[in-house]
């Protein structure tokens, strides 16, 4: 379906104001390097250190990271951006800290400040290079960590930390809350939905997110209509809608359980079964992995993806699909934290499958999908841009190879960066959401 451009180009203005809207950091300048040793100390597990002392140097890593290959940047190997991790590990926890503290200069503010831009501005967390690696360094995990110790430092990026304090001070993204929810339904309602909001109880609770309710509005009307289609007991809540979860986009800890914990105990308040994520990539290890840790056990219930869901009810028979045929030739795009990191692989190709379009992979797919570039909250960030355009170019090798006439996959912010690279290089082929395609065409 067709997106508004004066309204992307708007949205895309309102980015840019970010790092204007940010707030001073509450972190004292002479008790950064405190702050961020407290949770290196805190993370750094059996686990972890053993991810820290295996690297043999063989430099693959680097071969796989989509950063790396645009720009052949010797800095920009995975591996490096966590060196200053590993130097916090050898002087304060490893096996030899006695010796590594007489050759190694301990860590400073400096040092803070020049891993700022390495492990936010100029990695995504996208986990190809853990996956190439063959020591098995999940390098991805090391870095989030560095991005912890950095934001109890007070050295959040500044667009990334006027989105992460704004959802922990008022609970909103982007301005968005429980009133443009509620006008986002009404909407819905005047084109002849049915939308149950705030329903006492409820077997599925459905998350949506800002981007949806700004920019992507197509998405939720979708959304809305195969739930309905399948005639299931379902609610979307004004107190826990939001799927976006900037705590664990920045790594600040507290953002992110409040984030995660509003729609945990909602979820449990309804008596819910399921917890269905939007298109939204971080959104899906937010509640399924990271939300169990904030909550600090398993959740009662079970937390899939839309297009997990879609799938499952398509290779189950519930849900039926018109065919569109072959002539509409895609290609599809896997967000990375839904399918290298979560697994989501079957499911939204068995729907592309129903919908009996012909789909062609891209050289790199699945598993060793590259990521859009926008991922991990650099599509916030004012001094990622160059990243996301190297990104975006290779990306855009891969689906051009494909001859794919239209690019379909289940992420907001990996559309997002891939429809504001095709206006910068003025490349025409669409960006399409699956969920839409699914909604466009019930049976």
């Amino acid at each position: 379906m067709a997106i508004d451009m004066n309204v992307f180009r708007g949205f895309a203005e309102q980015i840019k104001m970010l790092p204007q809207m940010a707030k001073p950091t509450d972190c004292p300048e002479n008790q950064r390097v405190e702050h961020a040793k407290s949770i290196f100390a805190e993370k750094i597990d059996a686990s972890n250190a053993t991810h820290l002392e295996s690297c043999v140097h063989c430099g693959l890593c680097a071969e796989a990271c989509q950063f790396y290959i645009e720009t052949e940047d010797p800095v920009l190997t995975p591996i490096h951006k966590l060196d200053l991790l590993k130097r916090y590990y050898r002087r304060e926890k490893s096996p030899m800290r006695w010796l590594y503290r007489l050759i190694e200069a301990d860590i400073t503010e400096a040092d803070l400040e020049a891993t700022q831009g390495l492990v936010y501005e100029s990695c995504t967390e996208c986990g190809r290079c853990g996956l190439i690696c063959p020591m098995g360094i999940d390098i991805a995990s090391m870095v989030h960590i560095t991005r912890e110790g950095l934001a109890h430092a007070g050295l959040i990026p500044a667009g990334l930390r006027a989105v992460e304090q704004e959802q922990g001070s008022r609970g909103t993204v982007f301005g968005v809350g429980p009133d443009q929810l509620r006008q986002a339904a009404d909407e819905l309602r005047a084109k002849g939905h049915q939308v149950p909001i705030d329903k006492g109880k409820a077997d599925i609770l459905v998350l949506s997110s800002t981007i949806d309710i700004l920019l992507f509005k197509d998405v939720l009307e979708a959304t809305v209509k195969v739930m309905n289609h399948l005639g299931v007991d379902w609610t979307i809540h004004t107190c826990a809608f939001e799927g976006a979860n900037f705590g664990l986009l920045s790594g600040y800890s507290r953002v992110q359980k409040f984030a995660s914990e509003r729609i945990t105990k909602q979820a449990i308040s309804l008596g819910a079964k399921l917890v269905i994520v939007p298109e939204c990539g971080h959104a899906y290890p937010a509640m399924r992995w990271a939300g169990a840790n904030a909550h600090g056990g398993p959740l009662p219930f079970e937390v899939m993806a839309i297009s997990e869901f879609l799938g499952r009810e398509v290779m189950e028979g519930r849900l039926q699909l018109n065919p569109i045929g072959p002539d509409k030739h895609v290609t599809y795009h896997d967000p990375c934290k839904v399918g290298r990191h979560g697994g989501v692989f079957d499911e939204p190709r068995a729907v592309l499958q129903a919908l009996g379009i012909d789909m062609t992979e891209m050289p790199s797919n699945k598993v060793t999908n590259f990521c859009c570039g926008g991922g991990a909250g650099l599509f916030v960030m004012e001094k990622a841009e160059p990243m996301r355009n190297a990104a975006f170019d290779l990306k855009r090798r891969q689906v051009e190879a494909t001859g794919a006439d239209s690019v379909v996959t289940a992420c907001g912010s990996c559309r997002i960066n891939l429809m504001a690279g095709a206006g910068r290089t003025q490349w025409a082929t669409p960006i399409e959401s699956l969920v839409e395609l699914v909604g466009a065409n019930l049976k």
